[in-house]
């Protein structure tokens, strides 16, 4: 059978991916596998179409070669070699290969395939998607024997995994389940509302976490390169023509160079970086590189590397770039756009909703309790939703932002980058201080955490969106999520030139991770902490997949093919029973009657605390203490022990604090003021061990209730019970306020 050099590479291009209608296999690039190959292409464009028996070829090729030559080809699919030929372009037939001769060759013409070949390729290599099969052809000198050149070509059948309609699905299943939960929240039900949030949010976080494992500059598998690129627009990448026209402009406008890797796809080829072809390719580029040097540093710090043969190669973010239709200097200010729509997006559903909520009411269309809560301080907690709104767009923007450091794609887009990341972590910083200066304030009054933080409306929807998922004794585990965020950000920023420093530092934060999630379980309760450690237990196993595709253990490529397919299915697996889980847990929600009963109340008791129409029912001290602390009954001030903690970095209250003029101004009117005291007197227990119930205090009143035990009485109990709370409590039911808070630990 006579072969010609195209005749293997369109017969192995059988072996791969794509989505046309009409069966076919295609190569768009011919990418260099040897350092010092003298024979490279930049422009290789091939299409096998079975059903008219031809393939259409079009290659711009450059070679120094000069003599006879002989070509070595092998076909591969997932690292295993099927094929392995020699040809002799001389018995081929050939004209200019026979010998080969240097120069420019520009060949584009369409070659008749014989059905014996077609014959030879199995129907599955039309239908797979994102099949990983190459053609390698060396070019051996007939006289020495030398390798003087080396090509590979990447085969395609357009089937693919990256897929329009799965992005939509779960866009559109996050989103609801995001907006269900606020829904929930405002007709009273915390509870169900609490478990909504939780699971949307972990689940969002699980899509950033495949979208971070694409944006590494570690080779992929093909259909690792395409699942990861289902999850893209959970970081803003997203392609609107319209809108990348408008940021070439910007860019031009602020002084920056625009890539124009589009618009050369006619004349030049971009390789998507493969094993071992980036190594080579850089260092290909660094020594052409070194021979300019006042254009050096530009080169290198620009996204868009170009070989010596005039062809691209992307890697990391910039093949997520350029997979998704985005010029590499553009997709700075697409994640930025995306996230600003977002948020402003956001607002204006608020408001609408806002108004809606007061026409109904006004036209009877609701209750008039209806969202209640909601309309009466809507302000409040459309200040908690952009916080929200920040700590989910926070992996996004810290990676964009920190990236955009090293592109300098235009001085205006350095500042807005300088902007949009210290203003975000210093908002969620601030946040996450302010949480824990108002847990400590709790814990110091009224020995719990969980009696400030959940007692007070005001507090609960401006700052919630840190702790609620956690049980009232975590409240410090944002500052673990926050680092773990921006670690994590950083490594896929900066380490971008090194796939093995990015595979490394994955695997070490992601164990780091696992073992605080499995060991502390901070989040609420049994079923939320299972959730989320099974999220860090996937991504653990995808940073060590991370690590076999760096090939730090120098495994034969077979190894990588089938670790690719591994974590595509079980990665695809488990988001499929993610989302499945979300959307039943929402489904349900909103079929009950009461969704609240369908949880167990959180053992931190924060449900005694919240302000709820489904929750607890029943005279108790447990409820009459809960409503005093709400403030539902006179005596007691909305917010009495968050009097110093209201401020917020734009706020007034912290210039009124620091100002001596209106501290003696408040000190005239209203005397020194008493330090805020708990309502609760601690020494008397509210569940006494007689089974009678001591009294409260009257609401109106600070005293202190008397003991039930009297005088001396009370002290010899203690000294009978170990003068402690835990001892009190080993002996007489651990109090209710206390359960869940850490201190039965």
């Amino acid at each position: 059978m006579r072969f010609s050099v195209l005749k293997p590479l369109v017969f192995l291009t059988a072996l791969a991916v794509g989505t046309a209608a009409e069966p076919m296999l295609t190569s768009s690039s011919l990418n260099t596998c040897q350092e010092d190959s003298s024979f490279t292409a930049s422009l290789f464009k091939v299409v096998f179409t079975p059903n008219n028996n031809s393939a259409s070829v079009d290659i711009v090729a450059t070679s120094s070669v000069e003599g006879k030559v002989v070509f070595d080809v092998a076909i591969s699919a997932y690292g295993y070699q099927i094929v392995r030929r020699t040809v002799d372009p001389c018995d081929a037939g050939l004209a200019g290969l026979c010998p080969m001769t240097a120069g420019k060759i520009p060949l584009n013409f369409n070659l008749p395939v014989g059905a014996d070949a077609i014959t030879q390729i199995p129907g599955i290599a039309y239908t797979f998607p994102d099949l990983d099969a190459t053609v390698r052809v060396f070019l051996n000198m007939t006289e020495t024997g030398k390798s003087v050149a080396c090509v590979e070509a990447d085969i395609s059948n357009g089937k693919t995994v990256d897929l329009v309609g799965v992005k939509w699905v779960l866009a559109i299943i996050a989103g609801l389940a995001l907006v269900s939960s606020a829904v929930i929240n405002g007709l009273g039900h915390s509870n169900a509302a609490a478990h909504v949030a939780s699971g949307a949010l972990s689940l969002f976080g699980f899509f950033q976490a495949q979208a971070m494992l694409g944006l590494t500059a570690v080779h992929l598998p093909p259909v690792v390169q395409s699942w990861t690129q289902d999850f893209q627009w959970s970081m803003g990448i997203i392609n609107i023509d319209f809108m990348q026209t408008i940021f070439t402009w910007y860019q031009r406008a602020t002084g920056g160079t625009p890539s124009t890797i589009f618009d050369s796809l006619t004349t030049v080829s971009v390789q998507v970086e493969k094993r071992s072809l980036a190594d080579a390719s850089m260092n290909l580029f660094r020594r052409t590189a070194a021979m300019m040097p006042k254009a050096s540093a530009s080169l290198m710090r620009r996204a868009n590397v170009q070989t010596g043969s005039g062809s691209f190669i992307v890697y990391g973010i910039q093949r997520v770039a350029f997979k998704a239709g985005i010029e590499t200097t553009n997709l700075f200010m697409t994640g930025l756009t995306f996230f600003c729509l977002f948020v402003i997006f956001t607002i204006m559903g608020v408001t609408a909703f806002k108004g809606w909520c007061e026409l109904a009411a006004k036209q009877k269309w609701i209750k008039n309790d209806t969202f209640l809560e909601f309309r009466n301080g809507w302000l409040t907690v459309l200040k908690g939703i952009l916080f929200r709104m920040t700590l989910i767009g926070y992996p996004q923007m810290t990676i964009l932002c920190l990236w955009e450091f090293t592109q300098i794609d235009s001085p205006a887009e350095v500042v807005l980058a300088v902007f949009f990341f210290f203003g975000m972590t210093a908002t969620l910083a601030w946040a996450a201080s302010k949480v824990i200066r108002i847990a400590r304030r709790s814990v110091a009054m009224h020995r719990n955490p969980a009696y400030i933080l959940f007692s007070d409306p005001q507090a609960l929807n401006k700052w919630g969106f840190l702790y609620i998922q956690f049980r009232a004794s975590a409240y410090y585990f944002i500052i673990p999520v926050l680092g773990y965020t921006l670690i994590k950000s950083m490594f896929i920023a900066f380490a971008q030139k090194s796939g093995t420093a990015q595979a490394v530092g994955f695997l070490l934060i992601e164990a780091g991770a696992l073992i605080g999630a499995s060991v502390l379980r901070p989040w609420m309760d049994k079923s939320t902490n299972s959730f989320n450690i099974a999220i860090c237990a996937i991504n653990f196993i995808n940073a060590i997949f991370l690590l076999i595709f760096s090939d730090v253990f120098n495994q034969p490529a077979l190894v990588n093919g089938v670790i690719g397919l591994i974590l595509f299915f079980l990665n695809a697996i488990f988001a499929l029973v993610l989302l499945l889980m979300v959307i039943a847990t929402t489904v349900v929600v909103f079929v009950r009657k009461n969704p609240d009963t369908r949880y167990q109340f959180m053992a931190d008791d924060r449900a005694s605390f919240m302000k709820s129409q489904s929750q607890l029912t029943g005279t108790t001290e447990l409820d009459a203490l809960a409503a005093t602390a709400r403030g539902d009954k006179s005596g007691y001030k909305a917010g009495l022990d968050l009097d110093d903690d209201n401020e917020s970095i734009s706020s007034d209250s912290m210039r009124r604090r620091t100002d001596p003029n209106m501290a003696a101004l408040q000190t005239a009117h209203t005397g020194p003021r008493e330090p805020s005291r708990s309502p609760v007197d601690p020494s008397v227990p509210l569940f006494p061990a007689n089974g009678q119930r001591g009294p409260l205090a009257a609401p109106g009143s600070m005293n202190r209730a008397p003991s039930p035990y009297g005088g001396s009485n009370a002290s010899v109990f203690r000294q009978q019970n170990n003068a402690s709370p835990s001892g009190y409590r080993n002996q007489n039911n651990a109090s209710p306020w206390q359960r869940g808070a850490g201190y039965e630990h």
